[in-house]
């Protein structure tokens, strides 16, 4: 049957009600959201320090430090992310709800550990360096903008769950002997 176009789409839930209990019994969801927003505290102030660099000259080893800072709190929170997806949904990566961000998080952390092996290297100079580090900074947006939308969607979905519920306890169900006799169908 076609969809028509004036009815929204109705797309799955993010979470199962089991995962939903599981990701909100789970210790690592509350490491995710502490880890989440510190990386983006560190990526701001990594990326004024890298654009200061490449503008003035000035705050090389600041610029480098801070860099190498954001790529361990990305390890961090990818390790601790695969830890939750497996307890949440029983794989480490690529679970279906999180198929997509997953899989650009592959470039984000290739893009920053191919920094990190140029820093060791020697390979690049500064300027390519912090050129590469910029790279791995618009690729981790992009990520966090994905990432944001799905939780956004999945708020949504679940105020929608929510509003459905309502609205079907107040629908009669079954037939008259069924609602006297309190069964549903």
């Amino acid at each position: 049957m076609r969809q028509r176009p004036d009815m929204p789409v109705r797309r799955p839930p993010l979470y199962t009600p089991e995962e939903r209990i599981r990701r909100d019994n789970s210790v690592w969801t509350l490491v995710q959201g502490i880890l989440a927003p510190l990386q983006f505290l560190v990526f701001l102030v990594s990326l004024f320090l890298v654009l200061r660099y490449l503008t003035t000259g000035a705050g090389e080893t600041a610029a480098t430090v801070s860099i190498v800072i954001k790529t361990l709190i990305l390890y961090t929170i990818m390790i601790t992310g695969s830890i939750w997806e497996k307890v949440v949904f029983g794989k480490y990566l690529f679970a279906r709800p999180f198929f997509w961000e997953d899989v650009f998080s592959m470039l984000v952390l290739a893009l920053h550990t191919a920094y990190l092996i140029a820093l060791l290297t020697g390979v690049l100079g500064v300027q390519e360096q912090m050129l590469l580090a910029l790279a791995a900074y618009a690729a981790y947006v992009v990520n966090a903008v994905q990432f944001l939308l799905k939780l956004r969607a999945a708020r949504l979905s679940q105020g929608l769950e929510h509003a459905d519920a309502q609205s079907s306890d107040m629908q009669p169900r079954g037939s008259g002997r069924d609602q006297a006799l309190g069964v549903a169908e």
